[in-house]
């Protein structure tokens, strides 16, 4: 990476997989730093280490630090703005949004660069290096600023900016707590994502679209109007409380995904009356998902008249998981369109939100 300290405030990690022995460091090196070894190891280098706590300063015997760090957790590492002293500087190192603590170290004459090292086969990071720190959550990660007029229904689910929080008894299957967008998708917003923070008891997390009426107390796919990806099994339901094999399970840290491959000649009735999401926003998320806005043309239906009535038209629904589309399921819109609707049914479950990550 080639991001200067100068310019940079606040980095942070999700761990997305541990693999063999979660080895994985974050913290800062100076230029042209050796690559064979982990950050912290080597002089003018300082690093976390989520596999067993310690803060490793310039060699490679670590000193106990803080708490160790498994998939799902994000470990962060930034600088004090006005911390820069005589060629010294504060570094602070955060897990899911806390600091866990902080040490003064000098500033190399070439900068200090933000470095991650990984070290056991199977381990996977997601990284943002545009962190804001001092504006999250502070038991989680989230940023705080109010996301509440996202969702035209809540129940039994709390909301702290993109966080979602289930809060209902969890003791039957009449206890789902359900969140549902106050927008549809449509053609220029037709996917979103929700990152497991927290699997809870059960991980009885369900994303997908439903019907504005739909009930509840149901998790979405149970009911008519609706199908959704089921993160305990796995399972697709689609208008029924039976649902079938799909896609593999999904766990804390995963990142579930829905969305519509609408026609190229889809229209809605109501979907000039849908706001436009902020562009800029739209564009710097476009890569995490390629290829998904329309189906290709030879995947359209053969057949299809342009001037039908287009509520009631079948459209093809897609899951994803951790940005690659694990299954389609053709389903008919229902009047008024499909809304993005998450279910929670266990005890301690959370989940983070993003409902416009692409445009379409």
């Amino acid at each position: 990476m080639q991001t200067d300290i100068e310019e940079w405030r606040h980095a942070k990690v999700t761990i997305m997989d541990t693999g063999v022995r979660g080895t994985i460091a974050v913290g800062l090196v100076p230029h042209y730093y050796k690559l064979d070894h982990q950050p912290g190891w080597l002089p003018n280098s300082i690093a976390y280490h989520a596999d067993d706590g310690k803060l490793y300063n310039g060699n490679s015997v670590g000193q106990q630090f803080g708490p160790k760090c498994n998939r799902g957790d994000r470990i962060g590492c930034g600088i004090y703005a006005d911390s820069f002293d005589a060629g010294l500087v504060t570094v602070f190192f955060t897990k899911n949004g806390k600091e866990v603590g902080s040490v003064v170290v000098p500033v190399v004459p070439d900068g200090l660069f933000p470095a991650i090292g990984m070290h056991s086969l199977g381990e996977e990071v997601r990284l943002d290096l545009q962190a804001e720190w001092g504006s999250e959550e502070e038991d989680s990660v989230m940023m705080v600023d109010s996301h509440e007029d996202e969702w035209a229904r809540l129940y039994d689910v709390r909301v702290s900016g993109t966080l979602l929080e289930y809060v209902g008894k969890g003791k039957s299957i009449m206890d789902v707590g359900l969140a549902q967008a106050r927008q549809p998708l449509t053609t220029r917003s037709h996917y979103f994502e929700v990152e497991i923070v927290d699997s809870g008891e059960k991980c009885y997390i369900a994303l997908g679209l439903a019907r504005r009426d739909y009930p509840k107390n149901r998790h979405p796919g149970w009911s008519r109007g609706s199908v959704a990806y089921h993160a305990d099994d796995g399972k697709i339901f689609h208008g029924s409380g039976v649902g079938d094999q799909f896609g593999p399970r999904c766990f804390e840290g995963d990142i579930m995904g829905c969305g519509i491959m609408f026609p190229r000649d889809y229209v809605l009735d109501y979907e000039d009356e849908i706001d436009d999401w902020d562009a800029a926003d739209v564009r710097q998320k476009q890569g995490r998902v390629e290829n998904l806005l329309y189906l290709n043309d030879e995947d359209e239906e053969e057949g299809d008249d342009p001037e039908q009535e287009h509520e009631g038209r079948k459209v093809m629904v897609f899951f994803t998981r951790n940005g690659k589309i694990i299954g389609r399921r053709e389903v008919v819109v229902p009047a008024g369109g499909f809304y993005p609707t998450i279910g929670m049914l266990s005890s301690g479950e959370k989940v983070k939100v993003d409902l416009h990550p692409l445009s379409g």
